[in-house]
């Protein structure tokens, strides 16, 4: 397996594509980040597929955009500032990827400017030609005000969308803690 994920072009045409994908790839993530600080929920939810699944129940970009709208109402400005992204390739029409990202979040109402760290973990589809998010998920590390010193964690408690906190989400972590555990 190459450090791209499982799927190896085999020849030139195969090997332009797989850049072509990369770049179209981060864009997505790019456009993203555009998107939700200038509030532009059409061109948000066009990143995703026509049946992009929403929640449990629903689908499709129409839901999509009302839980955004619901969502991006909740703070009055965004600051999504993209970093590292990582991109694995299962085959020429489907990646995996985890794009780190620093946010900064003005809520006007509670008197904060909140900074805070987060991690993507995306699924992409390329579908007629055009790649999309298939899914997107994120982590974060910790969110405070940005007077506060961030500590692991800060601030979750008041998230309604955090999953497994971070380090702690990836496998890798509780392993590494496990056999330096073991090796002391």
């Amino acid at each position: 397996m190459s450090r791209l994920g499982p799927h190896r072009p085999s020849n030139l045409e195969q090997r332009i594509d797989r850049l072509e994908s990369l770049a179209a790839i981060r864009q997505l993530a790019f456009r993203y980040a555009l998107c939700l600080d200038s509030r532009d929920m059409d061109a948000l939810v066009d990143l995703f597929p026509a049946d992009v699944r929403v929640g449990r129940s629903e689908s499709g970009r129409a839901a999509l955009r009302r839980w955004f709208t619901k969502t991006m109402s909740a703070m009055r400005t965004s600051v999504h500032l993209i970093g590292n992204h990582i991109i694995d390739f299962d085959d020429a029409d489907h990646a995996r990827g985890i794009v780190y990202c620093r946010d900064e979040l003005e809520r006007p109402e509670q008197g904060l400017w909140q900074v805070g760290v987060l991690q993507y973990w995306d699924r992409y589809v390329r579908i007629e030609g055009e790649w999309y998010f298939e899914r997107r998920k994120f982590h974060r590390f910790y969110i405070v005000d940005a007077l506060t010193r961030p500590r692991a964690g800060a601030g979750l408690e008041e998230n309604p969308l955090t999953t497994i906190q971070l380090p702690e989400a990836f496998p890798s972590w509780g392993e590494f803690w496990r056999q330096v555990g073991e090796d002391s």
